[in-house]
């Protein structure tokens, strides 16, 4: 959509303003169902008036006057309303030599639905600048800015940008708006001369309509991928999908997550339908990759084989209604994937969408851009000696070759990780501007981008002079999307390396109130603490609330920002109907020092509201806390005191609607010195948990710890060779959980994590102590006698059994064994049990003291032999 604005006049009364024609066209649609970018309906319908306006929209800043000549400002009166002379407005700001700007204005009535700062970007460095705004003298926001200085790039990249401003802000008389350059958190002075953009007119618009949303420079959709293993989306990563979407700032305001239940992953969907319910139950949209592309031959006519067409099928009829966006394929040359194949797969969708899932739109391959073989080699090369990135070789790479695809999807994508979304060659952000010819106003379809991130090896560019190197690329990274992508998936909450959290247990077998923050070596940021500050403060929708900063004189000039929102105004989810009542009350403070903000907010009702409050914390158990009784009438006080950097969110609901449930998925397990471990997962409401026991056959229950404030508890009062008997309820509540019992023994699994393994031969050692089932070691050829398995614990232990897990490969079981134990790696005893292995191989001996284990196969098969899970049961000596 291409839209020309024409002056006519303009008038000094503040609410009569510029008058606008919209001359509007539109290139002929390349998709039957092509998504545009498209204003809330109600900003569409509204007559918003200028109240002053700097410049011409003519997509040139050559009207405006030199950008370095130092800090400047422009007063309006009767007479520079009706001037068109702006040679003393700066043509852009650049924070090393004119970093602000301020302009200086008169209200005679203050509009009632608050006011829109609106400029376009013409260009601007891919340093990704900023732009705070301040209303006299209190932030009102953080524009982040995308563009293509510095990078080569043949096509520009124009957008314009929008800031929400409320009424509270403005004064009657004289108003002052001061436009300044903000450089990035952890940077130093070194980074102001990258710091620089070009606008073509910058104006303010009195608003004649509530606004359905506070926009802060553009709207966004932001999210991460969670998943167990890196691609199991089983029960272990439903559980734990509350708690990262509510820390993370994602739940409830219509953010979006990936998902990639492949079709190549054995057991990878084992849980996806109630992952998807719990999306919708957090109001939350996804992204869904499902069909594995590797291995598709297509039929002579180049249309999916039918085993193809009908996984596709059930896949989008079982699951369709509860996701919002399907993602055709996943870098699809570096994985040395068909074009041809990409476009039945979209063709496929187009033809059938409307009947499955009529709510559903398309997204683009997540391109990775991938060179042809010989420019630089890719994976998943085929035996046949032929070399290609995809098929034909480096397609990918061919901006001609993606616009096929484009033009039979809804939305476009684009993969980058540490600063490559502005390389010229392999950009995302550059080289989508090559598909499409360039910007003009924002990119011409709308953008998911569903993979970007950072790994533990990329740091800010030098030049920048970061302090925090690794914080400060990903929080350049996600800045940049904020500027120029639309939705956004950070790659990934649960993987090593690239993590959000830290990895490398099951997620099974996890606690997730323990899930502890994956932290930046020798830096005080990390990756989630970025992504909560920049989805807290860009990412979090509905409809504004009223606020007004009460302890403003400490508050001038800083960079500390709130933002509260009612979510229950946002429209329901396509497809999924998801919904939230929440409120959210953000409080971010963009300062390099500690800053207490005051604020009295106007609730929606004057009742008494309680929630959840997330703050500072390196676990989400730290960081969580519950409040209740906060009473408003309608209005509600708030302070909060925030570090550099740090961000708090209150997720409140009205305490009449709150329902309080016994908490699910109670789970128990023996620890050592014969103490009990307890977890469950939280119950919304729940104040405290009361902790029932019964030992034995004994019927009754006693109550053993009352007011639990964590979802976790340790019972040491327990005898070993006693069975117990668990219930977790909550107090003033009817009900229990389910029971859960185990007996208390010394000999508990011991932990795996620092264990050296080793084989005779075949496979990976350490897959059969990586706590995933789906992964194994085995010794890459039929069983015969000799061949071992061998285990370091590092330190000796009393160990009285070996469990062996095979069921994931069911015939390759040991068909004899023979076990060994040692102190010291050379002189071995034993064997000390042996006899017939099975599916699950229980070996049982008298307690033994030893810190290396070796367990001899002994019989023969045509089979491998084969552990899934390998578990040592002891004590530390």
């Amino acid at each position: 959509m291409k839209r020309k604005l024409v002056l006519l006049f303009v008038l000094p009364a503040v609410l009569l303003g510029l008058f606008i024609v919209s001359l509007v066209s539109c290139n002929p649609c390349k998709a039957a169902d092509q998504l545009t970018r498209a204003e809330p309906a109600s900003a569409l319908l509204s007559q918003d008036s200028w109240i002053w306006l700097l410049g011409k929209q003519d997509d040139s800043f050559n009207e405006f006057g030199d950008s370095d000549i130092g800090s400047q400002s422009y007063s309006f009166s009767a007479d520079s309303m009706k001037s068109t002379d702006w040679k003393s407005v700066p043509s852009g700001l650049n924070k090393s030599v004119n970093p602000s700007f301020s302009i200086n204005y008169s209200l005679e009535a203050i509009p009632e639905y608050g006011v829109h700062l609106q400029f376009k970007v013409l260009d601007a460095y891919k340093s990704v600048p900023q732009m705070a705004v301040f209303t006299n003298r209190l932030l009102s926001g953080i524009v982040q800015i995308a563009g293509v200085g510095g990078t080569t790039s043949d096509y520009p990249f124009q957008k314009t940008y929008k800031l929400y401003i409320p009424k509270e802000q403005l004064q009657l008389g004289n108003n002052v708006l001061e436009l300044q350059a903000a450089g990035c958190l952890y940077c130093s002075a070194s980074e102001n001369e990258y710091l620089w953009w070009k606008w073509d007119y910058i104006g303010l618009k009195a608003l004649s309509t509530p606004v359905e949303e506070p926009i802060h420079g553009s709207y966004i959709a932001s999210g991460t991928s969670l998943n167990n293993m890196s691609f199991y989306y089983d029960e272990g990563a439903v559980r734990h999908l509350p708690y990262v979407l509510k820390w993370m700032g994602i739940a409830y305001s219509g953010n979006v997550m990936r998902t990639g239940c492949a079709t190549d992953v054995k057991n990878a969907c084992s849980a996806i339908g109630t992952y998807y319910e719990t999306l919708r139950d957090y109001n939350t949209q996804a992204v869904s990759f499902h069909l594995h592309t590797g291995n598709i031959k297509l039929k002579m006519d180049g249309t999916l084989p039918d085993d193809a067409k009908d996984k596709l099928y059930n896949y989008v009829k079982n699951y369709g209604s509860l996701f919002q966006y399907y993602e055709i394929d996943n870098e699809p040359g570096l994985f040395n994937r068909s074009k041809a194949v990409n476009l039945a797969i979209a063709n496929w969708l187009n033809a059938n969408i409307p009947i499955l899932a009529p709510h559903l739109k398309t997204v683009a391959p997540g391109w990775a851009y991938a060179l042809p073989y010989e420019m630089k080699a890719c994976k998943n090369q085929l035996p046949d000696g032929k070399r290609q990135c995809g098929d034909p070789d480096g397609w990918e790479s061919d901006p001609s070759q993606r616009r096929e695809l484009e033009n039979v999807t809804n939305l476009t994508n684009g993969h980058s990780y540490g600063s490559s979304f502005a390389d010229r060659v392999g950009g995302s952000f550059v080289e989508n501007l090559k598909t499409f010819g360039g910007a003009e106003d924002g990119l011409p379809k709308l953008m998911l981008n569903t993979e970007y991130g950072t790994s533990d090896t990329h740091m800010d560019a030098k030049q920048f002079g970061a302090v925090e190197p690794k914080s400060a690329v990903f929080d350049r990274i996600m800045r940049a999307h904020i500027g120029y992508a639309d939705m956004f998936t950070h790659h990934a909450a649960f993987y090593p390396n690239y993590s959000l959290f830290e990895t490398g247990f099951n997620l099974n077998n996890h606690n997730p109130a323990t899930t502890r923050i994956y932290g930046n070596t020798s830096e005080t940021d990390s990756r989630a603490g970025v992504m909560r500050r920049l989805n807290l403060a860009y990412a979090t929708h509905g409809k504004p609330l009223v606020y007004q900063i009460t302890n403003t004189n400490v508050l001038y000039d800083k960079l500390v920002y709130f933002r509260g929102v009612d979510t229950s105004s946002l429209r329901p989810l396509p497809g999924s109907q998801g919904t939230s009542n929440k409120i959210l009350l953000n409080f971010v403070n963009f300062e390099k020092s500690t800053q207490t903000i005051a604020v009295k907010v106007t609730m929606p009702e004057q009742t008494i509201y309680e929630g959840e409050r997330f703050g500072p914390g390196s676990t989400y158990e730290e960081a969580r806390t519950y409040i209740s009784g906060l009473q408003a009438s309608p209005d509600l006080e708030l302070r909060e005191t925030l570090g550099p950097g740090e961000a708090v969110q209150y997720i409140l609901t009205r305490s009449e609607d709150v329902k309080p449930k016994p908490p699910t998925w109670v789970k128990a397990a023996p620890i050592q010195q014969h103490s009990i471990e307890l977890y469950w997962m939280e119950s919304e409401g729940a104040k405290g948990y009361d902790i029932w026991r019964s030992s034995d056959s004994s019927m009754s229950y006693e109550l053993i710890a009352a007011n639990v404030q964590k979802t976790s508890f340790i019972d040491s009062s327990t005898l070993a060779g006693t069975t117990y008997k668990y219930q977790i309820r909550l107090p003033g509540v009817s009900g229990t959980s389910q029971t859960v019992e185990t007996a208390a023994t010394d000999y508990v699994p011991l932990e795996r994590k620092d264990w050296i393994v080793s084989g005779s031969s075949g496979g990976k050692p350490q897959g059969a102590i990586d706590d995933n089932s789906n992964t194994r070691w085995d010794t890459s050829a039929a069983q015969t006698s000799g061949q071992y398995y061998q285990v370091d614990m590092k330190n000796p232990f009393t160990i009285n059994r070996i469990e062996l897990q095979t069921e994931g490969s069911p015939n390759d079981y040991p068909r004899k064994y023979e076990v060994y134990v040692s102190n010291n790696g050379l002189t071995w005893t034993g064997p000390i049990a042996s006899g017939n292995g099975n599916k699950v191989t229980e070996i049982k001996f008298t307690p033994q003291q030893a810190r290396y284990v070796k367990i001899v196969q002994t019989g023969t098969s045509g089979n491998y032999w084969s552990i899934h899970e390998l578990q040592i049961y002891g004590f530390e000596q």
